[in-house]
């Protein structure tokens, strides 16, 4: 994923309906109850950082392109600040660029003294990730709830509540955020199959609340 790839798509993130609502956004907000400060990562339209200042948290942005942004530009993978800077780390939505995972959740723990909230699309099968790499070629891969529990887990956190949502998004706005037309987004349409409905996509999402084991 290059940082000039999300500086051309910055302004339509900032605006999808898609991430700028939704009950996976409201419950990060319920998750951060109590805690004071947070580290938005991979932050994109900054809709994390929105709502939880909205609700009293301090809270820094970090991304690495700068059409994003963000307060700080860095990557998931390295994380420029001390040991348990944040009583919270969140990251919404973006994990499955992440070329890795397992090192990004690490400095999500490493960074929050307190919980790490992460939301991203769950894996729904391999036509579907076909999907997805068609459509955006800076897709890496969903994972499912018993992969996110073990990537936690290595992290050294206790995962301590999981929800699973169906978000049905509009189709059209989905394709073109990536640059997807003709025929990609026809074929993108016939591998996405049953999760298609009219002009409609049904998407599942993943929300984890980990806490320090």
């Amino acid at each position: 994923m290059t940082a000039n790839l999300w500086n051309d798509r910055a302004e339509a993130y900032r605006q999808s309906e898609a991430h700028r609502e939704g009950p996976d956004l409201d419950l990060i907000v319920e998750w951060a109850e109590g805690a004071r400060t947070a580290v938005d990562v991979a932050s994109g339209g900054g809709h994390v950082a929105r709502r939880l200042r909205k609700s009293g948290l301090s809270v820094v942005t970090v991304d690495p392109a700068p059409g994003m942004r963000a307060d700080v530009q860095a990557a998931a993978e390295d994380l420029p600040f001390a040991d348990g800077s944040f009583d919270l780390a969140a990251c919404r939505v973006a994990a499955h660029h992440f070329v890795d995972v397992a090192a990004a959740v690490r400095e999500l723990a490493r960074v929050a003294a307190d919980r790490v909230l992460v939301v991203d699309n769950l894996d729904m099968g391999e036509a579907a990730e076909e999907a997805e790499r068609l459509r955006d070629p800076s897709h890496v891969r969903n994972y499912d709830e018993a992969e996110w529990r073990r990537l936690f887990e290595e992290a050294g956190l206790r995962v301590e509540e999981v929800r699973v949502f169906e978000r049905p998004i509009d189709l059209e706005a989905w394709l073109e955020r990536a640059g997807c037309r003709g025929r990609e987004a026809e074929r993108v349409r016939e591998l996405m199959g049953d999760h298609v409905d009219g002009d409609r996509i049904k998407l599942d999402r993943i929300a984890l609340k980990g806490v320090h084991a």
